[in-house]
């Protein structure tokens, strides 16, 4: 390979054979359509499953996280879901049962089987 062909390469901006490209123009990696990343303090969009995995949020904002998950979940015609709160001394498990406990949506909720995350996550079946 000549030097002129590897100025080639790097003057058009294009990875050399066998490196990893960026993916396209604009693309940050991040899955977003738009290329942007959610700062601090901007919304998440989270997909509606029946799972709710709540290690990722701050305790602080567990109850809104929860109430607007039983929103989406109801709206998405869910009725079974699962809200895995974890173990720890019981503070997040304490807050999400008060909330549903409250939700007249909520027919029933209790410990998840052993399989399921036993009592660091909370089984919840909606009217």
């Amino acid at each position: 390979m000549s030097a002129n062909d590897q100025g080639d390469d790097e003057d058009r901006g294009e990875p050399a054979d066998g490196e990893a490209g960026d993916g396209e123009a604009g693309d940050d990696g991040s899955g977003a359509e738009d290329g942007r990343q959610a700062g601090p303090g901007e919304p998440v969009e989270l997909p509606i499953t029946d799972v709710l995995d709540l290690h990722s949020f701050r305790p602080a904002e567990v109850a809104e996280v929860v109430r607007s998950y039983l929103d989406a979940a109801y709206a998405k015609g869910l009725r079974d879901l699962r809200i895995i709160h974890g173990r720890g001394v019981g503070v997040q498990r304490q807050t999400v049962r008060v909330l549903l406990g409250r939700d007249p949506r909520v027919v029933a909720f209790g410990d998840a089987p052993a399989a399921a995350g036993g009592w660091g996550a909370t089984w919840v079946r909606l009217r």
